[in-house]
């Protein structure tokens, strides 16, 4: 780039620089290039390409899907060491219940609620493998989940209820509880899902909080939050079927009370402050202003979201190569 001495379109005389530098001789006709045009030019370098605001980072993802099969690991050893501390249940009777002690308990309830979380899971199983951030929506929910179940290993350890079910099929217990047995038994619920529909969930004691009624509200939460809002029909649908879900439980006397209504707290409040957080980037910042970070999860949520910036958009597409198909199906917002 050459940039002459002088490049004022003004020219005068006068000023120091020219008097210093005085304009080069026009020539034999005794022009002077003070009133001309002066071109300089400037190479600007090629925009560098940004990061993508939404990445996927499959590297994260399969790491939140390992603390997911790590603590549900944990809550269902946790189980098999409550089981041989359940109080007996011809000594002690289940605790006063407001709900539980004015309806009779129904047997086959607890099996409808189960196929009503089998229906949920699947819907969001759906529903997050045609999300075009999927790998952003499964990393949540694992995370999430994640936390409920190492949460709950912890409450139903710390204090174990009596049966709330008179007529729920217990194994019977061990006198001496081995590691050996232990393992057998978190094997044996971990090949069930954690269900009692296919005859694996046979150990008690697993009450505060309930995990029928976190399934089921996770559920719900997932399908309003990540479908689109003219959708209400299915919202609707989902929320029906999640309180259908949580009745059932009470209805089969298969959680307290008590257990539904601190499983229906923890769940929604974790959901919307981790939604809070991840939608808003200034949160990501730890301060004496901001209370939310001193969750004691906040350092992991930072980890996973740091690079996620703003809320995720309702677009969809198909994970599976289709001729036919040309771009991502598009909303205009999230409130569409």
């Amino acid at each position: 780039m050459e940039v002459p001495d002088a490049y004022d379109y003004g020219y005068s005389g006068n000023h120091s620089y020219h008097q210093q530098h005085p304009p080069p001789d026009g020539g034999s006709n005794g022009s002077s290039c003070a009133g001309d045009a002066v071109m300089i030019k400037i190479d600007v370098p090629s925009p560098v390409p940004s990061e993508p605001r939404f990445p996927k980072e499959v590297g994260k993802t399969c790491m939140a899907l390992l603390m997911l099969g790590f603590n549900f690991i944990l809550a269902t050893v946790s189980l098999a060491m409550v089981h041989d501390r359940v109080p007996n249940r011809d000594t002690y009777g289940p605790l006063p219940d407001v709900v539980l002690d004015n309806i009779r308990p129904v047997e086959w309830a607890l099996n409808v609620s189960e196929v009503l979380i089998m229906v949920m899971v699947n819907s969001c199983v759906l529903l997050i493998t045609f999300h075009k951030h999927r790998f952003i929506v499964m990393r949540r929910v694992f995370l999430m989940m994640s936390l409920l179940y190492f949460m709950r290993s912890i409450t139903m350890y710390v204090t174990v209820l009596p049966m709330s079910s008179t007529s729920y099929y217990c194994s019977p217990k061990s006198n001496a509880t081995t590691p050996l047995e232990i393992v057998k038994r978190a094997f044996q619920l971990i090949s069930g899902f954690g269900l009692s529909i296919n005859g694996k969930h046979t150990y008690c004691g697993d009450y505060i909080y309930s995990g029928h009624t976190v399934t089921l509200v996770m559920g719900y939460l997932i399908i309003a939050e990540y479908s689109p809002k003219k959708f209400w029909i299915i919202h609707w649908l989902a929320w029906c079927a999640s309180l259908t879900g949580v009745s059932m439980v009470l209805l089969a006397h298969g959680h307290y009370t008590v257990d539904v209504l601190i499983a229906y707290y923890v769940t929604t409040r974790l959901f919307w402050t981790y939604h809070t957080l991840a939608n808003n980037s200034l949160l990501l910042k730890q301060n004496g202003h901001n209370y939310i970070g001193r969750e004691w999860w906040f350092f992991i949520f930072r980890y996973f979201e740091k690079n996620v910036r703003g809320p995720v958009p309702l677009q969809y597409d198909c994970p599976f190569p289709i001729p036919w198909t040309k771009r991502a199906l598009k909303l205009p917002n999230r409130d569409s």
